[in-house]
């Protein structure tokens, strides 16, 4: 058995030595078909690439950014990068000239790859602040100006040799920098080295515990998220699955059908809106929509059954029959039929949505992490136990702090805050542990289940600690809830803005008779709203009565990701949300 790679340069080529006839990346081309690159393929362009950078002057310790979308080119770039002994840090497409301008002097970018003459606009009212930013490579058309090339022209040099490349490349080198959303103060680079990537990867391998090479994934996420780094970039480098690009994460439910992934990780928006785009089709046809329901009640205590191992012969012939009466096909017309690893994090998500994927036959399982311990801290994609984030990852130390934080330590920890050792010192102590600032607990099984984040917590005027995130996640399976922004600072009680699920509401009004035109009326809409706090009830049944939600406020609107109320990743954008509706949460208290 050869030994297990010490840096991504090094497990490329390993990957490219074993599978380099195998397709790598797929996109699509603007007459529609696929346009594909092989391993081999890849690996010629990185080391054309690669020699192009060092040509532009890039060398061992220069940070260089990157802002596309998922596009081919970004692994072309990333890997060139590696190899040319640089840092590649990606950020978010929607950054301002303002973001740019911090994150690119931070990390002291040399040179900046954009995908087109847009995002390179955004540039221009940073670069008189950014004096270590020499060059702009433009995958894309690119104007003529001195520091302004095309990514196909930097890519004509002739080849590095990467295997002379790679040996140079140290496992403490930073593979990356993260830098997070940022919704409180300046975002903090989190360094990620290639040890931390090495871990990681090696720590999905075991749990996957089968080889991804040809499984397909759907490239979405943005690449500034270290989810979507991991599941479509490094495991790409590590593993040799088939990735397909997905620009446009809006056209994601169209990928899915075509695609038919075999692995496929989700924020929870995602799989919520899966859900209701579901029920809202079947709810068109209500002989259908009720077999569907009676099929997946049955199906419920089953699925975690078999996830589990501990299924009866005779309940594996009702699943069998459940799901050849119809559930089957419901999971290929959104095309989640060859799921074979379901995955979802980044924020909390109901456990009956863990439950009801389960039960369509799709294995979902939550996810537990952050940049600061490159990922996936916690999985069990096998012995799924909703309401939980599953049991620490091969290789991850888990462990509660005297108050109940999670802390964690292993090769996947982070060395620290790039350039922030004030910052480093808060969350990284002397004896390697990361300090979360999330509070759990551990079950008989090992399984953790996150209760509070300590710095998010709601504190009432009667001196109640409540976490607002499993508010929100509980508020949430109310079916015409998609968003919901729970509040109570220093007040007698808990309340919360809902929003209407866009998907769901609508066709739900016209079966009531109502025939409101959108979704600002149906928030008006006082049967709309009686339903929605008849809901209430049930969705506060597992809290205490100082801890339930008393009041709803129904908005009529849609939070988008990367928004004023969402970060890119779709969570809750506190501080911009308590502004923006201070009168509606007043009339909450009134």
């Amino acid at each position: 058995m050869s030994a297990a790679p010490r840096t991504v340069t090094e497990a490329f080529l390993s990957t490219v030595a074993r599978s380099g006839s195998r397709t790598a990346v797929r996109w699509r081309q603007d007459d529609g078909t696929w346009g594909t690159w092989t391993f081999d393929e890849l690996a010629h362009r990185v080391a054309r690439l690669t020699a192009g950078l060092r040509d532009l002057g890039v060398r061992r310790g220069d940070r260089v950014l990157l802002m596309m979308r998922n596009i081919p080119e970004f692994h072309v770039a990333d890997l060139a990068v590696l190899f040319a002994g640089g840092t590649p840090v990606s950020i978010y497409n929607s950054s301002s000239p303002e973001q740019i301008a911090y994150l690119a002097g931070h990390c002291r970018a040399k040179i900046a790859i954009v995908e087109d003459q847009g995002f390179l606009g955004r540039f221009d009212a940073a670069v008189d602040r950014l004096p270590d930013l020499t060059h702009f490579v433009v995958v894309n058309e690119a104007p003529e100006c001195d520091d302004v090339v095309t990514l196909a022209e930097v890519g004509r040099a002739t080849a590095a040799d990467l295997e002379e490349a790679a040996a140079r490349v140290l496992p403490d080198d930073l593979a990356t920098v993260i830098y997070t959303s940022g919704t409180t103060g300046s975002p903090k680079g989190v360094m990620i080295t290639h040890r931390n990537v090495c871990a990681e990867v090696s720590a999905l391998q075991t749990e996957f515990g089968v080889p991804l090479a040809g499984k397909r994934i759907v490239s979405y996420l943005p690449m500034a998220h270290i989810a979507e780094r991991a599941v479509s970039h490094y495991l790409l480098a590590f593993d040799a699955p088939e990735v397909s690009c997905c620009p446009d994460p809006s056209a994601l439910s169209a990928y899915l059908v075509e695609v038919r992934p075999q692995v496929i990780f989700g924020v929870p928006r995602v799989w919520e809106k899966l859900r209701a785009g579901i029920l809202g089709a079947l709810s068109r046809d209500p002989a259908r929509a009720a077999s569907f329901a009676a099929a997946i009640d049955v199906a419920l205590p089953i699925g975690l059954a078999r996830s589990w191992s501990q299924s009866t012969p005779e309940q594996d012939a009702v699943w069998d029959e459940v799901q050849s009466g119809g559930l089957a096909a419901v999971r290929a017309m959104v095309g989640l039929d060859r799921a074979e690893f379901a995955i979802t994090g980044a924020a909390p998500i109901p456990a009956e949505v863990i439950e009801w994927f389960n039960a369509l036959g799709v294995p979902l399982a939550e996810v537990y992490g952050m940049s600061e311990n490159c990922g996936a801290m916690t999985l069990s994609v096998r012995n799924i136990k909703p309401g939980t984030v599953g049991r620490a990852v091969a290789g991850v130390e888990l462990a509660l702090a005297e108050d109940g934080e999670v802390i964690c330590r292993g090769d996947v920890v982070s060395p620290g805050y790039l350039d922030d050792p004030e910052k480093t010192a808060e969350a990284f102590d002397a004896e390697g542990w990361l300090h979360t600032g999330d509070i759990g607990v551990l079950d008989d099984e090992g399984c953790l289940r996150i209760i509070d984040r300590k710095k998010e917590l709601i504190i009432t005027a009667g001196g109640k600690n409540i976490s607002p995130a499993n508010l929100e996640a509980a508020l949430k399976t109310i079916p015409l809830v998609g968003q919901a922004f729970a509040v109570g600072d220093g007040q007698p009680y808990t309340a919360a803005l809902v929003l209407l699920d866009p998907d769901v509401a609508p066709t739900w009004a016209i079966a009531q008779g109502i025939t409101a035109a959108s979704l600002a009326d149906l928030a008006e809409h006082p049967v709309v709203v009686a339903e929605i706090e008849a809901g209430l009830d049930t969705a506060m049944a597992g809290f205490n009565h100082a801890e339930r939600i008393k009041k709803v406020c129904v908005l009529g609107v849609e939070w988008q990701p990367d928004s004023d109320e969402l970060t890119p990743t779709s969570k809750l954008k506190r501080r911009v949300i308590k502004e923006k509706y201070a009168d509606r949460i007043a009339s909450l208290y009134t």
